[in-house]
């Protein structure tokens, strides 16, 4: 995880939304420890307050647990709950937008490239 911050929303909102990014990817695999609050906060150079609240906002989230004397784990089944909320969302609130912006272009889907080709 990089400590490059924007200015659009609080960092530990930013910090969580690195976690969540990192698990989804499979960086962080379920069962695995979460670094220590005072190294994130070192390493991506914030204040450990803000590292504690993005942690916390992961456990209630139901992501991560707490356990006492260990750390912070990533629960099982972190991955495919996030995959499911992440694609729900895409599909009921981006994808209708991206939809409605592809015919204010006046595109058909068939124009659009296809999922497995890079240009």
């Amino acid at each position: 995880m990089t400590p490059e911050w924007t200015e659009d929303q609080p960092i530990y909102r930013q910090l969580k939304d690195k976690v969540v990014a990192a698990i989804m990817d499979g960086s962080l695999a379920e069962g695995e420890a979460l670094p220590s609050v005072r190294s994130v906060a070192v390493d991506m150079q914030i204040n450990p307050i803000t590292a504690s609240k993005a942690y916390q906002e992961l456990v209630m989230d139901g992501l991560v647990e707490k356990k006492r004397g260990l750390g912070m784990f990533i629960v099982g089944g972190a991955r495919s709950k996030l995959l499911e909320v992440e694609r729900e969302k895409f599909l009921n609130e981006e994808w209708p937008r991206i939809l409605e912006h592809i015919e204010r272009l006046g595109l058909s889907l068939t124009e659009l490239p296809s999922g497995g080709k890079k240009h």
